[in-house]
């Protein structure tokens, strides 16, 4: 597969940072080059903590490497995507609106995410692994390709065993960094300053940032390592001494009152704390590129800090591009400490993985952007539509050329598609009518093109599967569409000579346009020829008026059919009633 640089001619956000990440890994790998060496394994890493549903936010940490490591890979380049499953962070509080869930899982705040119990009646062993399984399979879906690493099986197998001692007997190094940062004394006048939105907090945990601090200090000095506590497995515990040579390391527990003298060369329960932790896996896993949130490029973030103490371990800080926060619509930004936070689990029931893909691909990583569950949707696959037919007619900008590519496939090939691919809204009309009975449904979508009719509701699919469950489970009660089962005999009675007469020439062109385009052309058209135009009469042709009869004309089909003002576009409308039914409930 071509790559889309190479395709499009264009410079995308994507493509830009490709370039840097190839130039910098050639870059490394240069002072290593040995007789014989072969190109190096690109390296680019994402990190998220199964603290709770894991969010649509959350995704952009997924996605922003992998879209770049996808453009490398399609340029020929064996390149490797990292995702962290920060499981062995610490269980910090119960998020709330968590089904199987309830306060008596405060008991286990403190202790390693694969060390709570999942919620009731999952399947899987552990809260880290019910809360990681649900997004594994959304990045399937989503052809996002991946290595997963597992920070429990990295800590308690002993691999970060040489890292630890190391940052113990650099600790004062560390500490040194780490001071530099840390306040010195309280403001005199305490400043104002904006609120810290609870999503920031959680993004810091959605990067494996928990509400860890910079380590213990005290009497016997910095620590940058913290134990679980061996009796009641928290990590309320303090060092209170340590000996480099032996490696001999006395903690107490806050909470149980616990303590043990062991050996670290042979200790595997417990972790670097992040500022440390963090820096410390650039460096083993020689990562090139890795985003953060906006929380950790603020002036002593995690980020920051960690540029500085990476240079102890002996590796060097990744190209770290900062990304915004991402929304929902009529919602702000998001947490996972709150419960029913969409996820991409939530988000794919109701799209195509396409276009989740195209709305990370279309936006740099620094413009924030929402993802829609209301009727926005509808309007965002019009545009996704409009935008599929410029790439096919090859009028669209290079750029939109960058990100549909990027959407519709990786390097490995194109995803699973719709082959009919109905307008998003027309499909949601359908389903919203018919109310999940699918031969209803498949007449309607055959009649929408009588010169190629659809002749399964599997050739509309997985689009018509989408439409229906966001019509099912995002449209409320009242919205929905129920068609009269009778005429509305007062409603036709009352009509003045002109609303009879639009009805007769509605009813008069039914069977000769009874189509998609033919219905839109006739109902548009009713108002023109009633005020003496041509039904073919533009917009520029015809007085202001003839909009305002023109949805005075909708608004009484409507009340007649549906009885409301409003309700799904008209054609299709008609078309799932059926001619036969229209024509009774209009009175002929």
């Amino acid at each position: 597969m071509p790559t889309v640089a190479q395709s499009t001619e264009t410079t995308d956000w994507v493509s830009r940072f490709a370039d840097e990440v190839i130039e910098e890994s050639e870059r490394r790998a240069s002072g290593k080059a040995t007789s014989g060496a072969t190109a190096p394994v690109v390296v680019v890493a994402s990190g998220l903590s199964p603290s709770g549903p894991i969010h649509l936010g959350n995704l952009r940490e997924v996605m922003t490497p992998h879209l770049v490591a996808d453009e490398i890979r399609r340029r020929g380049h064996q390149v490797r995507h990292l995702i962290s499953w920060d499981d062995y962070d610490r269980y910090r509080k119960v998020p709330a609106g968590i089904s199987g869930v309830d306060e008596s899982w405060a008991e286990h705040i403190g202790k390693p995410l694969t060390s709570v119990p999942a919620p009731k009646g999952s399947a899987y062993p552990n809260w880290a692994e019910h809360f990681k399984a649900a997004m594994v399979e959304s990045l399937a879906e989503l052809g996002v390709e991946f290595d997963g690493i597992s920070q429990t099986e990295q800590y308690t197998s002993g691999v970060y065993r040489e890292q630890i001692l190391h940052a113990m007997r650099h600790r004062g190094d560390i500490d040194a960094i780490l001071d530099q940062y840390r306040t010195k004394k309280a403001p005199a006048k305490k400043q104002q300053q904006k609120a810290v939105d609870e999503a920031e907090l959680e993004a810091a945990e959605g990067s494996g940032a928990a509400a860890e601090d910079d380590g213990s200090s005290g009497s016997a000095g910095y620590f940058p390592y913290k134990p679980y506590c061996g009796n009641c497995e928290k990590d309320l515990t303090t060092v209170t001494a340590y000996d480099d040579d032996s490696t001999e390391l006395t903690y107490t527990c806050t909470v149980c009152a616990f303590s043990e003298t062991v050996r670290l060369e042979e200790f595997n329960r417990g972790k670097l704390v992040w500022k440390v932790d963090w820096p410390m896996r650039w460096a083993y896993e020689g990562v090139v590129f890795e985003p953060s949130g906006v929380d950790h490029s603020s002036p002593g973030s995690s980020f920051q800090v960690g540029g500085q103490i990476v240079g102890i371990f002996g590796g060097q800080q990744p190209i770290g591009p900062m990304y915004a926060f991402v929304g929902i619509s009529g919602m702000a930004k998001m947490s996972s400490s709150r419960g029913g936070v969409p996820t991409p689990a939530d988000a794919l029931k109701i799209m195509e993985p396409q276009i989740l893909r195209w709305l990370y691909a279309r936006r740099r990583p620094n413009q924030s952007f929402k993802i829609a569950f209301d009727q926005e949707i509808q309007r965002l696959y019009d545009e996704w539509d409009k935008l599929a037919a410029k790439v096919a007619d090859g009028s669209a900008l290079p750029g939109d050329v960058a990100a549909y590519t990027r959407a519709v496939g990786t390097a490995a090939g194109e995803l699973p598609r719709t082959a009919r691919p109905l307008p998003y809204r027309t499909l949601a009309s359908v389903a919203d009518i018919t109310a999940g009975h699918q031969d209803q449904a498949l007449r309607i979508l055959s009649e929408l093109d009588p010169a190629d009719p659809l002749g399964s509701l599997d050739e509309a699919r997985p689009r018509y599967d989408k439409a229906e469950a966001w019509i099912n489970t995002h449209v409320p009660a009242d919205q929905r569409t129920i068609v009269r089962a009778e005429p509305d005999t007062e409603l036709l009675k009352s009509l003045d000579d002109a609303s009879r007469q639009s009805l007769a020439l509605l009813l008069d062109g039914l069977a000769e346009h009874w189509s998609l385009d033919g219905l839109t052309h006739l109902v548009y058209g009713v108002p023109k020829v009633q005020a003496g135009f041509s039904a073919d009469a533009t917009p520029k042709e015809l007085p202001p008026e003839i909009k305002t009869a023109q949805r005075t004309f909708f608004a009484l089909l409507y009340h007649l059919l549906v009885g409301r003002d409003t309700g799904p576009r008209l054609p299709t409308l008609l078309l799932a009633v059926g001619q036969d039914r229209v024509r009774t409930l209009l009175g002929q």
